[in-house]
Formats: C-alpha cells, sequence, structure tokens
C-alpha cells in the first residue's frame, strides 16, 4: 500500500491498527496528545474476552505477551449485600483472563518501530480536502496531510465531527473513583470482603464496584445515578469532604464496604459516564473512519477496550486485503462494524439495567445463574 496511514490517538484501539498494519508491512504514525507515554495513569484491570480482545492481540502477534501479563485469580467474582453479606462468590476462571490496562498498551508500544508514535501532538483542528484527503492541524501549530485518516481519539474525537453530528451525552449516572493500597495489612476488613477478583455491592441506582489489581491494591469506581448538576455540588478538591458526602449515600452499609470511599489513598476522582446514540452510524465519507470510542462509546460494560481492539485489528486487516483501495477497504470495515458496535451497545444497556436498575442485586445475581458474564 502506498498510502501512509494516519491515526488520531495512541489508546488500545489506535495502537492495535498501528501493530497489525505493521504485522502487514504497512506504515502508519499515530499522533497522540499526551506529552509522553507515561504522562498519565492509563485506568485499572480490564478482562481480556475470547471473541474480541483475544483475536484481536492474536492478530497483532501478540497473544505470548499478553499472557505474560495475565493475573492469575482476579477473574473472581464475589456480589455483596449492602450489609456486607455475601450473595454469590465464585473464584473459577471464564476465560476472560485480566490484565492492567497500562501493561497491555505498553506492550502495543513496544511492538512498533520506534517513531511510529508522535507523542505531544494534540489535535486542534480537522479539514477535508477533497479527494479523500484531509489536514490535520495541532496544537503546535504543525500540520499532517494524509489520505487515510482514522479517529481513535476518544469519547470527545475531534475526527469524528468529518463523519457525523452526534455527540455523546451524559447517561445519568457517574462513578467516583478511589484506591486503597496494600490493603491485606492496612484493612484486611477490606481486602477480604473484596476477595481475590472483582466485587460487585449493589442496590437500586448505586453502587460499589470493586478489584484487586497487583498486590493489595484495591481499586473502586463507586457509581450513582444523579444529575450532574448534583455532583457539581461537591467540591472534589476537598477530598475529605467529597468522600463525606458521597458516602452518605451509603448510609447504613457495612463499613468494610464504605471504608473503600472514605479511606481512599488516593484524592476521589468523578468520572461522568458519557455515550453515543445505540445505532450510531455514518455514510461513507471518503478517507477517513473512526474506531472504539469515537465510533460507538457506551456506559463501562466490559466491551470497550476489548472493542476498540478488534476495531483496530480488523481495520488493519481490511486495509491489508486491499492494499490498492483504500476505499474498498473502509467501506468493508464499517459495513461489519456497524451491527458489531450496536449489538454491544444493546448487551451493554442490559447489563447496566442489571447492574443499577430498580432489581438490582437480584437481576444481577440471575444474569450470574443464568450463565451470563459480566466485566
Amino acid at each position: 500500500m502506498n498510502t501512509h496511514i494516519t491515526i488520531i490517538g495512541a489508546g488500545l484501539g489506535g495502537l492495535t491498527l498501528a501493530r497489525v498494519l505493521h504485522v502487514h508491512g504497512i506504515p502508519a504514525t499515530v499522533y497522540e496528545g499526551e506529552p509522553a507515554p507515561t504522562a498519565r495513569a492509563q485506568g485499572g484491570m480490564l478482562d481480556i474476552h475470547e471473541d474480541n480482545g483475544q483475536p484481536a492481540l492474536a492478530a497483532a502477534g501478540l497473544t505470548e505477551e499478553f499472557r505474560g501479563l495475565v493475573l492469575e485469580g482476579r477473574e473472581a467474582t464475589r456480589v455483596l449485600a449492602p450489609d456486607g453479606t455475601v450473595l454469590f462468590d465464585d473464584d473459577s476462571a471464564r476465560g476472560r483472563p485480566e490484565v492492567l490496562r497500562g501493561e497491555l498498551r505498553r506492550i502495543l508500544l513496544d511492538s512498533l518501530p520506534a517513531g511510529t508514535v508522535r507523542w505531544g501532538h494534540k489535535v486542534t483542528a480537522v479539514r477535508a480536502l477533497g479527494e479523500g484527503r484531509h489536514e490535520v492541524t495541532f496544537a503546535d501549530g504543525t500540520t499532517a496531510i494524509t489520505s487515510v485518516l482514522v479517529g481513535a481519539d476518544g469519547a470527545w474525537s475531534r475526527v469524528r465531527p468529518l463523519l457525523s453530528d452526534a455527540a455523546p451525552e451524559y447517561t445519568g449516572k457517574s462513578y467516583v473513583e478511589t484506591y486503597l493500597y496494600d490493603a491485606d495489612n492496612r484493612h484486611p476488613a477490606v481486602a477480604k470482603a473484596v476477595g481475590g477478583g472483582s466485587l460487585f455491592a449493589l442496590a437500586p441506582g448505586k453502587g460499589i464496584q470493586a478489584h484487586r489489581e497487583s498486590g493489595g491494591t484495591l481499586h473502586t469506581y463507586v457509581a450513582l445515578s444523579r444529575p450532574r448538576d448534583w455532583f457539581a455540588g461537591i467540591d472534589f478538591t476537598d477530598s475529605a469532604t467529597a468522600a463525606q458526602r458521597i458516602t452518605r449515600e451509603f448510609d447504613g452499609w457495612a463499613p468494610e464496604l464504605t471504608a473503600l470511599i472514605t479511606d481512599s489513598d488516593t484524592p476521589l476522582v468523578l468520572r461522568p459516564l458519557y455515550a453515543l446514540p445505540i445505532s450510531h452510524r455514518w455514510d461513507r465519507v471518503p478517507g477517513v473512519t473512526l474506531l472504539g470510542d469515537a465510533a460507538h462509546l457506551s456506559a463501562p460494560n466490559g466491551e470497550g477496550a476489548n472493542l476498540a481492539m478488534y476495531d483496530g485489528a480488523e481495520l488493519g486487516k481490511a486495509l491489508a486485503a486491499h492494499p490498492d483501495d483504500p476505499e474498498a477497504a473502509l467501506a468493508a470495515y464499517e459495513r461489519l462494524l456497524f451491527p458489531r458496535s450496536a449489538a454491544a451497545a444493546v448487551d451493554g444497556a442490559d447489563l447496566n439495567e442489571a447492574l443499577f436498575g430498580d432489581n438490582a442485586p437480584r437481576s444481577l445475581l440471575d444474569m450470574f445463574a443464568g450463565g451470563e458474564q459480566t466485566r
């Protein structure tokens, strides 16, 4: 392929695309706004699924490296009632091995030729030049012109407006993120409650979800169904006061659960949840496409990272299969992308209803009883 490919965003999806293209001998450049790969924390645990994440890593030739990252035992799942009663406890493996997102990103970065990722290139504008060519402008005033542009730049994609007027909308729910370190020694009751993998403590409209990462690190997302204005009334720069206000929403819950909020070793971080329409799609526009959250942002459901990597792998394979006709490649990729992402979004909406709907946690227990998986 003579056409050089420009990828905006060095997340898991964009890097998987770059790697699959490299495997097929196709050059690409990834532009990333962050100044360095270690510029910010990369999130917590990811369970890598057999039907999308694992095939994507296989297409990237990184299965062995991925297996080396797996944290054994982290597939264990517990569901606790608000009073701490154990409602469900399963420590069996389910074919979805858990890895740290940052480590997965590292093996993708290490697999690319030096210089593939251009750090510190924050996109400020993108415009069509005609005949499928596009110009990307960066914050430092430099530009790049490309005939294949891929937006892998997440929820607030600067590339998406070339294809779609859709914008993410608030889902009505936010997460509050906390961490406990060395919990087995410093917070043994909390560590026991979480167990060896993931914890769900749920009630209608709210929940405490925690996961054991490496060692004794417990990473928690506290979920609350509240308007944005409600959260705006909390000063998250005052972490102690914010923790008290969030904990009031869990009045009467077991102390080993609320300690995941009150005893956080890090400042509380608010994570509002946004989503694109479930059926988000666009008409074919020459020379440009999207993958991952840029294409199909949805509320967290365990599929986002897996789908992003799968998108990247499928797009890479399509471009390799049509070396002289990138338009055919983009059309073939999008033809399968739209139904795939819509189905995942529907499943995700069902999962969020099971987690936080009127029948929680019974709805989640019923899901487990039926053999369905979550996270």
